[in-house]
């Protein structure tokens, strides 16, 4: 009665490689991609709005062309939030695919997350408290979206399940609930699975990645890194683990850090399905490379959907150059010197770092080595492109108007797509889920 779910990728451009050996050899009922954030979907839409074709996930056809075949063939079953914005064209993409490689398969698009069209734009954000329209022009508005959203796409039978904007342990428990028939109000049963899926949504991390500290906590075979799927029972009890002979490791420490991983509150981890509780967890060691998942409880699910929104926030200007050898830290402070009293009456938002001395932290804590190459940047965040355009040039100038020796200037702008959140009352959501199918070109709305 057991299910077994993989997982396959953990970010949008996370590595191919892992989610077709599963595929291959996990012996897998699901195998789940988890390909979306917040800032990944605001900028799905702004291909969209370039291209109403567009708006799925990028690496999405080059998923499609790896995993397909061996899906199929081993009947697992594939649920993503890879639709992204646009999850209607990313299941035609699918299917274009599937016919290209003589495959027959049943396509299935999840809509209802894209909320933009009656976003109340006076709502206030979660962040500050301040009205959504206080920030800029809004660009994208997606709800999370929970497990009912994917239920239908599972009841049809569809071999591929593609979706938008869904929090990512849904992606996991959807397989769950319909599998063992559990109730969508059983609040400890749900929040067991959400647990589950939160466990397993970033992909290889439960598996030593973004864990690995050489001397401290070491990880064997991190260049073959093994990506992780877990033995579900109908009690709501797992096992993760991971396919042998791969890279990676999961004890109780990877375990233990991806259980807090972006847990605010592990009391109330709140979530479209239910309000769970991670302190009742139980995790366990049953062996190499196997931790056993119990406990878990729940409270009834939120009446109000967190809404993810995309604003544009202006551009961001940067300009790079380095510094090496003898007083490379001196050199490099006085072009830093040069750049801030040149541009700070120009910008009001002007960031000066030192790469490799005090770029991430800002400070060097008392710990000082007198370093023997620098990188200096400067940035600005200002409201025009050309502006920002300009900080580049005022860099790349310095190689003969600054320091002695500086060199690889290099200079760039990027427009800046800011994200907050807002509250929308769950009754407001429009769910519908577009079937597609290689064979018949089918499709229906149900």
């Amino acid at each position: 009665m057991l299910i077994r779910i993989g997982s396959g990728a953990g970010f949008s451009g996370d590595r191919l490689e892992p989610a077709l050996l599963l595929a291959e050899k996990g012996n897998l009922d699901y195998l789940v991609l988890e390909c979306l954030a917040e800032r990944t979907i605001a900028l799905a839409h702004k291909r969209k709005k370039e291209n109403s074709s567009l708006g799925y996930d990028p690496l999405l056809e080059k998923r499609m062309e790896l995993l397909l075949p061996t899906l199929i063939q081993n009947g697992v079953r594939l649920i993503t939030n890879m639709g992204a914005a646009n999850p209607v064209s990313g299941a035609e993409k699918v299917i274009e695919i599937a016919q290209r490689l003589g495959l027959s398969i049943k396509v299935a698009a999840v809509t209802g997350d894209d909320v933009l069209a009656f976003l109340d734009t006076d709502a206030l954000s979660m962040e500050t408290n301040k009205p959504l329209h206080s920030y800029g022009p809004i660009l994208s508005a997606n709800a999370y979206l929970g497990v009912e959203a994917i239920l239908p796409a599972l009841e049809k039978e569809a071999d591929i399940i593609l979706t938008g904007r869904v929090a990512d342990p849904s992606l996991f428990l959807a397989p769950m609930v319909h599998h063992f028939g559990w109730s969508v109000d059983d609040a400890d049963l749900i929040a067991q699975g959400t647990i589950i899926g939160h466990l397993l949504e970033c992909g290889g991390q439960i598996a030593g990645g973004y864990y690995a500290d050489p001397g401290k906590k070491d990880v064997p075979h991190l260049e073959n890194l093994g990506f992780p799927y877990a033995e579900v029972q109908a009690d709501g009890s797992a096992l993760i683990t991971k396919v042998p002979n791969t890279g990676g490791v999961i004890n109780l420490m990877t375990a233990k850090e991806q259980l807090l991983y972006e847990v605010t509150n592990p009391n109330e981890y709140i979530t479209p399905d239910v309000i769970a509780d991670f302190t009742s967890v139980k995790l366990r060691e049953a062996g190499s490379d196997r931790i056993e998942v119990t406990g878990g409880k729940g409270k009834k699910r939120p009446e109000t959907l967190k809404v993810s929104v995309g604003y544009h926030a202006g551009f961001i200007g940067e300009g790079e150059i380095s510094y090496a050898g003898s007083n490379a830290w001196g050199r490099a402070q006085l072009a830093g010197d040069v750049m801030r009293t040149r541009l700070e009456k120009r910008f009001d938002e002007l960031r000066i770092d030192y790469i490799g001395v005090s770029s991430t932290h800002r400070n060097t804590f008392g710990q000082w080595n007198e370093p023997y190459e620098v990188r200096l940047r400067v940035a600005v965040k200002t409201c025009s492109l050309s502006e920002a355009a300009k900080i580049g040039e005022e860099v790349e100038s310095l190689y003969t108007n600054g320091p002695a020796g500086g060199g690889g200037a290099r200079k760039y702008t990027q427009e800046v797509l800011g994200i907050v959140s807002s509250l929308l009352p769950r009754e407001e959501i429009e769910l519908s889920v577009v079937i597609k199918e290689s064979v018949l070109h089918e499709e229906k709305t149900v």
